[in-house]
């Protein structure tokens, strides 16, 4: 793990709430990215999780109350100490007394006293998450400038499944080392990617489609938003689970539906990278009714899909990065250059099916970026993770040339 948060002051203050069990994750993750965490608990915490845990872990002692013995916990230097101040779990009680002020714990009396920013990640049942007067806490807490986590959406203390569930650790980190972190190289850009096949409908059990398995579409989205872009994640098709923190993910089915996604979102767009196995042809007419088995031959009329790069170089814009593939088996660079000036991108990337490890279904691929200076670099066959980021590198430097 990266020490991003390297000497950065972490204050970690958990309310009352079963999802204060997840602070001992949270607390291991903050300092293994780098950051001196002390925690501060309610009462009602300490009926979820022990105090020893939580110091074992972040190494400094829990404090929990105003007065311990013949000591007194200086709430102000507390708050002055820390670059910022975490409340995850944020009970309702507690975001209660956050909007009006009150103050009649440790945990109150440092988060008002407090100088550095505050991020809070809320935890309750659904319908108290939608009450109206937990709604408007939460605005009032906004107004002041507090940072709120999205809750998620997942099991619940009560047994029911719906909104309210504390964000995971592994997200509240990365909204922390976003807040905290070294600036990074697409900060305040927007990006859009597009990744596995598209399924083009025959019927309603038949399709046409490919062995795309959106391994790389994946890996780039995530490079990209390692870099700091606000990415969206069109995505067909794909078996592999779309669980991407701070990632918009739209999932489509079709060619259409992916043309029509992309349109959609271009305008508002830095970077899109085109990343997605599209078909080439869909049927004239799908059957509403499964097409029955019948003796002799059987023909299927295709007509051209709209094609989706094309559309976006015809209405790209001086500043914006467009990024295609071209997946080739012969004469490979030659049609990539062609692809590259038709459809008015700034790199392709070529993929060929020639190189073992590369192409469909493979966790590592091989690929050369093609710009239209004439420039190549080829990667020699890596993990898609680590392809994904020289290619995100090659678009930074792109955008400042």
């Amino acid at each position: 793990m990266a020490h991003m948060l390297k000497g950065k002051k972490i204050l970690l203050g958990i309310s009352g709430s079963i999802a204060a069990y997840k602070s001992a994750t949270l607390v291991r993750l903050l300092v293994k990215s780098g950051a001196e965490v002390k925690v501060i608990m309610t009462p009602s915490a300490g009926e979820f999780i022990t105090p020893l845990t939580l110091s074992t872990l972040s190494r400094n002692p829990v404090l929990s109350a105003l007065s311990e013995e013949s000591s007194w916990a200086n709430h102000v230097a507390l708050g002055r100490w820390a670059d910022l101040m975490v409340i995850a779990p944020l009970s309702c009680n507690t975001l209660s007394k956050m909007a009006s002020g009150l103050c009649d714990n440790l945990l109150m009396a440092v988060y008002l006293s407090a100088t550095c920013p505050v991020m809070v990640a809320p935890a309750m049942d659904e319908d108290m998450w939608k009450h109206p007067s937990t709604r408007e806490n939460l605005d009032k807490i906004r107004s002041f400038g507090n940072q709120v986590i999205p809750v998620a959406h997942g099991e619940l203390a009560s047994g029911l499944t719906g909104d309210g569930r504390m964000a995971e650790p592994e997200d509240i980190l990365t909204q922390v080392e976003a807040f905290l972190g070294p600036p990074r190289a697409l900060s305040g850009r927007t990006a859009l990617v597009t990744a596995g096949p598209t399924f083009e409908p025959i019927d309603p059990v038949r399709f046409i489609g490919n062995h795309s398995s959106g391994k790389m579409g994946i890996a780039l989205a995530l490079a990209l938003q390692e870099q700091g872009a606000d990415v969206t994640l069109v995505a067909g098709p794909v078996s592999q689970a779309l669980d991407l923190p701070g990632i918009s993910v739209v999932r489509v089915r079709s060619a259409e539906e992916m043309f029509k996604a992309c349109q959609e979102r271009f305008e508002a767009t830095d970077i899109a990278v085109m990343a997605a196995a599209v078909a080439d042809y869909t049927p004239v007419s799908v059957s509403g009714q499964k097409i029955k088995k019948e003796a002799g031959e059987w023909s299927l009329p295709l007509q051209r899909t709209r094609d989706i790069l094309k559309s976006l170089g015809e209405r790209k814009r001086k500043g914006q990065i467009l990024v295609g593939f071209a997946l080739e088996t012969q004469n490979e660079r030659e049609n990539a250059r062609k692809k590259l000036e038709s459809k008015n991108a700034d790199l392709i990337v070529l993929n060929s099916l020639n190189d073992p490890g590369a192409g469909f279904g493979h966790d590592t691929n091989k690929v050369t970026i093609l710009d239209r200076a004439g420039g190549v670099r080829e990667t020699g066959t890596l993990p898609k993770d680590e392809v994904a980021r020289i290619i995100v590198d090659r678009i930074i430097a792109e955008i400042h040339e």
